[in-house]
């Protein structure tokens, strides 16, 4: 039995130290895992399933200079920092408010290491046009139903404002916020401005709008496991797209230019 035994215990190990090996012959492969969610004109796909958006460009054209394969893995983003730290994913890589705090009250750049920023956001509320009139100061919210998608900046900014009486429905993403509007479910959503923008009063969505409303300026950054030598690598690749103008022309290409930054103390 002791043999039986033995042998068991053998086999066991060897099979955690063949994992192992896999697992650092994976990262050594050189593949950088963006976690991501459909955001345009961050990241979102064409009708062949192709990821497109600013993001997506972005961290190709890093990969090319690291010399490291990009992959896309679509991500719930409330479990982003437990994809990130199981080493599901690289990096979160996908308009990431670097700013902001979690819903719990945890600040973001303390649960990652944060790259430069690099591009200026701000949340904003989404209606239903024809309530536009019932939208016209922060205090409009208390009380009210309002979408957000679950873990994001925006869940954080809207719990703060409905207050005790509200009720906040978080989503998968922050783009199923615009049905729960658009149906009556909700009374608003809270979504990054930038996503707002490009969708709210257009096609399918031109029933909603981005109220006057202003909130705080916030900034994008990408996200590490702490301590993980990449994000070096990635500011030293960013900062070179940067002063070489081509993370302008990809800025320019989906109407981001003005929100192009490039902060190097971030994050540091």
């Amino acid at each position: 039995m002791k043999k039986i035994g033995f042998l068991v215990l053998a086999g066991i190990l060897l099979v955690g130290m063949t994992f192992a090996f896999t697992s650092c012959e994976k990262e050594s492969a050189g593949k950088l895992i963006c976690g991501v969610t459909e955001y345009e004109p961050m990241n979102y796909r064409d009708a062949n399933g192709n990821w497109l958006g600013f993001d997506t460009e972005f961290a190709l054209l890093v990969g090319e200079k690291l010399g490291m394969e990009v992959e896309f893995q679509l991500i719930e983003w409330s479990n982003k920092f437990a994809e990130l730290n199981s080493r599901a994913i690289s990096a979160i890589w996908n308009g990431f408010t670097a700013t902001a705090n979690e819903p719990d009250g945890t600040p973001r750049i303390s649960l990652c290491d944060m790259s430069y920023s690099y591009m200026l956001n701000t949340q904003s509320i989404v209606i239903r046009a024809d309530r536009s009139g019932e939208f016209n100061a922060l205090e409009d919210l208390i009380g009210m139903t309002v979408a957000a998608e679950a873990g994001s900046a925006g869940e954080t900014k809207a719990r703060g404002l409905v207050g005790d009486e509200g009720t906040v429905i978080g989503t998968p993403a922050q783009i199923h916020t615009f049905m729960e509007v658009m149906s009556g479910a909700v009374d608003a959503a809270i979504i990054d401005i930038i996503l707002a923008q490009q969708l709210a009063g257009t096609g399918d969505y031109a029933s909603l709008m981005v109220s006057d409303i202003e909130l705080d300026a916030e900034v994008y950054a990408i996200g590490f496991r702490q301590g993980d030598p990449l994000r070096d690598r990635v500011n030293t690749a960013m900062a070179e797209l940067y002063e070489e103008g081509t993370l302008a022309e990809i800025a320019r290409k989906y109407g981001l230019e003005e929100r192009l930054v490039l902060d190097r103390t971030f994050g540091r």
